[in-house]
C-alpha cells in the first residue's frame, strides 16, 4: 500500500500544502472532520500532475468562508445549493471546499441534496477513480478510504461508473468522461462505454443544467493541454451543447504551444504558475469580443474572470519593476523573479517584446542556474567550511549570488570571500607524539635481551663446561661412580678442580641463557654408555692440563669438543635417563672436559 503521508509531502507543492493546512486549521476550529477527495487523490495514485484540490468537511462548508478568507485564500465563487466554496491562493492553487453530501435524482438532472458522512459522499460520485478520500485529521492523517476499489481501476487506467444509472441521473458525466479520457489517456470500462454510447444516442445530455455546462466550459480552460481536450469534445459532439461558437479552430495553437513550453521552464526553476488565465486569450483568439464576453458569463467562478481581466495590468506593473535598477544585477533579478506572483512572471516571459527582458529571461533559464555548479567545494574544504557549520546554507546562497554577479572570477577572490566564514584550525595532536616515544622505548629493552641471547650461542659447545661447576657442587657428592674394569678409578683428586668455582662465577652472570643452552647437553647425556664401550686411556694424560684451564679461551683453541658433540647427537633414544636426573647430568658433561681421567663415567 502506498504511503499517502509521504505522497502528500512530496507530490504537492509548498503552496498546495499551505492551502491544505489552512483548511485543516479552520475545520478544526469548527469541529469538522476534513478529507481530501476527488481528482487530487486519483492523481496522487496515478502519478499525474495535481492541478486542483478538492476538500470536503463533515458539516456545512459555507461556514468556513470567513475563516479561510482571513487566512489568505481568495474567494472566486460559491454554490449554495451544493455547499461548495471556490478559492485560489498564491502559487497557482485552485481549491474547492465542499460538504459531504448524499445526492439522489428523482428526475434526470434534478439532484436532491442531503448532509451525509464521508462514505455516503464517496458512493454518490461519478467514477470509482474519483470515489476515494484521504483523511487530513489528527490521529488518522494519511488514511485512505476506498469503498469502491478505485485503486484497481487506476491501475487498469479505466473509468468505471459508480452507479449503473450514472449517465441517466447526471448526464454531464458523459462530458466529464470524455474530458478525463483526453487528459489522462484512459479508456472507459466495457459496461461504462456501452452506457456512454447509449446515453449519447438517447440524448441524455438534454437534461444538463446551464450551471453544469458553465462548470465544464471553465474546466477546459484549466486543463494542462486545453486544446487537446477541446478537440476531443468537439469530435464527440459535446461542444455544441457547451458553446457551439468555441472550437479548436478559433485558438492560436502556435502561441499556446510556446506558452506551455514557458510553463515547463518555470516549473523546472521551482516556480509553479497557474496558466489558466494566460490560456484563455489564446484559446479564444479568433472569437469575437461578444462571443468572448458571453463565454465568460457561463463560468462557475466569476472570480476567475476577474483574474483574466487583471492579468495584463498586473503584468505591466511587474515589468516596470523588472526593468528598474532594483533588478539590474543578475542576483537582484533572480530574487525578484523568485518572490513575484508566478502568473505575472509567466505572462511577461511570454508576451514581452523587449529584447533586454527576453535576454534576461534566457539568462534566468540557462545561464544563471550554472552558478550553483561553480561552487568551489574543494577550496571550501581546504578552509574547513563544511555543511555542519550553522550558517552554511546562507553562505552557499550568498556564494551563488556572488558567482552569478561575476564577483568571484579568481581563486584569490574566492578565498577572500570565504575567509570570514573559515573556522580556526584545530590544535595539533600533542598526546599522540608522547605515546609514540613510549612505544619506541619498549623495544629497546627487548632488543638488549635478544642480543644477549644471541651472543651466548657463539660458545654453545663450551658454555656447558663453564657453567657446570655452579650447579655441580651438590651432585658431585652424590654421583660417585665406581668403575670396576679400569684400575685408574682411584684417581679421586678430580673433585679438586671442580671446587675451583672462581672461574665459574664469570659465566654465572649469564644464568638465563645458560639454562636454555644446558637443555641441549641434557638430552645428550646418555653418551655415557657410548663412551664406556670405547675407553681412550691414551688421551687421558693429554686432558689433565685442560682441567686447570677451565676458561673459555683455552677450550676454544682445542678442536676436541667437536667430536664429542658428534658422539652426543646420535644417541637421542636414551630419553629415560634424561627424565630421571636432568640437573645432575648437565655437570657430568662439563666434568668430562675438565677431568684428565680416562673414565667417561666419572665426569662431574
Amino acid at each position: 500500500m502506498a504511503d499517502y503521508i509521504y505522497l502528500l509531502q512530496t507530490r504537492l507543492t509548498a503552496a498546495q500544502q499551505q492551502a491544505l493546512s489552512l483548511v485543516r486549521d479552520a475545520a478544526r476550529l469548527r469541529g469538522f472532520t476534513v478529507f481530501l477527495v476527488g481528482g487530487a487523490v486519483r492523481d496522487l495514485n496515478s502519478g499525474s500532475p495535481i492541478r486542483d484540490l478538492d476538500v470536503v468537511v463533515q458539516g456545512n462548508a459555507l461556514k468556513l468562508r470567513k475563516e479561510l478568507q482571513h487566512a489568505g485564500l481568495h474567494l472566486v465563487g460559491e454554490s449554495e445549493g451544493m455547499q461548495v466554496l471556490y478559492f485560489s491562493s498564491p502559487g497557482g492553487v485552485r481549491l474547492e471546499v465542499g460538504s459531504t453530501l448524499s445526492i439522489t435524482f428523482p428526475k434526470p438532472g434534478k439532484p436532491v441534496v442531503k448532509p451525509a458522512n464521508i462514505l455516503d459522499d464517496l458512493r454518490r460520485r461519478d467514477f470509482t477513480a474519483n470515489a476515494m478520500a484521504i483523511s487530513l485529521n489528527e490521529g488518522s492523517y494519511g488514511l485512505l478510504m476506498d469503498p469502491l476499489n478505485g485503486v484497481a481501476d487506476i491501475e487498469n487506467r479505466e473509468l468505471r461508473l459508480v452507479s449503473n444509472y450514472g449517465f441517466i441521473e447526471d448526464p454531464v458525466r458523459m462530458i466529464r468522461a470524455a474530458r478525463l479520457s483526453a487528459r489522462l489517456g484512459w479508456h472507459m470500462e466495457e459496461k461504462t462505454r456501452h452506457r456512454y454510447d447509449t446515453g449519447k444516442a438517447e440524448g441524455y445530455i438534454s437534461a444538463m443544467s446551464p450551471a453544469q455546462a458553465g462548470y465544464e466550459i471553465e474546466e477546459i480552460v484549466h486543463e494542462e493541454d486545453p486544446l487537446r481536450v477541446l478537440r476531443r469534445l468537439e469530435s464527440e459532439g459535446w461542444n455544441k451543447f457547451l458553446f457551439p461558437a468555441w472550437t479548436a479552430a478559433k485558438a492560436n495553437e502556435t502561441e499556446l504551444n510556446r506558452l506551455r513550453d514557458t510553463v515547463g521552464q518555470l516549473e523546472a526553476m521551482g516556480i509553479h504558475p497557474d496558466p489558466s488565465a494566460a490560456y484563455f486569450p489564446l484559446l479564444t483568439a479568433k472569437l469575437s469580443p461578444k462571443e468572448v464576453t458571453a463565454l465568460k458569463k457561463t463560468f462557475a467562478r466569476q472570480g476567475f474572470v476577474d483574474q483574466i481581466a487583471a492579468l495584463d495590468a498586473d503584468t505591466k506593473n511587474f515589468a516596470v519593476k523588472f526593468n528598474s535598477k532594483a533588478a539590474a544585477a543578475p542576483s537582484d533579478a533572480w530574487k525578484m523573479l523568485m518572490t513575484a506572483i508566478p502568473e505575472q512572471i509567466l505572462w511577461l516571459a511570454h508576451s514581452t517584446k523587449s529584447a533586454p527582458v527576453q535576454a534576461r529571461f534566457q539568462a534566468f533559464f540557462n545561464e544563471w542556474p550554472q552558478a550553483r555548479q561553480r561552487i568551489p567545494y574543494q577550496i571550501m574544504q581546504e578552509m574547513r567550511i563544511t555543511p555542519d557549520l550553522p550558517a552554511y546554507a546562507d553562505l552557499i546562497e550568498n556564494l551563488v549570488f556572488a558567482i552569478m554577479d561575476g564577483k568571484l572570477e579568481s581563486p584569490e577572490a574566492i578565498k577572500a570571500f570565504l575567509e570570514p566564514f573559515s573556522p580556526p584550525a584545530p590544535p595539533p595532536p600533542v598526546n599522540m607524539r608522547r605515546r609514540a616515544v613510549k612505544r619506541e622505548a619498549k623495544p629497546t629493552k627487548s632488543r638488549s635481551k635478544k642480543t644477549a641471547a644471541a651472543e651466548a650461542p657463539v660458545d654453545a659447545d663450551l658454555a656447558p663446561a663453564a657453567e657446570a661447576p655452579a650447579p655441580a657442587e651438590k651432585p658431585v657428592k652424590t654421583a660417585k661412580p665406581t668403575p670396576v674394569k679400569e684400575p685408574a678409578a682411584k684417581a679421586t683428586p678430580a673433585p679438586k678442580p671442580v671446587k675451583a668455582a672462581p672461574p665459574a662465577k664469570v659465566p654465572a652472570k649469564k644464568a638465563v641463557p645458560a639454562k636454555k643452552i644446558a637443555a641441549k647437553p641434557v638430552k645428550a647425556a646418555p653418551a655415557k654408555k657410548a663412551v664406556a664401550k670405547k675407553p681412550t686411556p691414551a688421551k687421558a694424560p693429554a686432558k689433565k692440563p685442560v682441567a686447570k684451564k677451565v676458561p673459555v679461551k683455552v677450550a676454544a683453541k682445542k678442536p676436541a669438543p667437536k667430536p664429542v658433540a658428534k658422539k652426543t647427537k646420535p644417541p637421542v633414544k636414551s630419553k629415560p635417563v634424561v627424565k630421571s636426573k636432568p640437573a645432575k647430568k648437565a655437570p657430568v658433561k662439563a666434568a668430562k672436559k675438565s677431568a684428565a681421567k680416562p673414565k667417561p663415567k666419572s665426569r662431574r
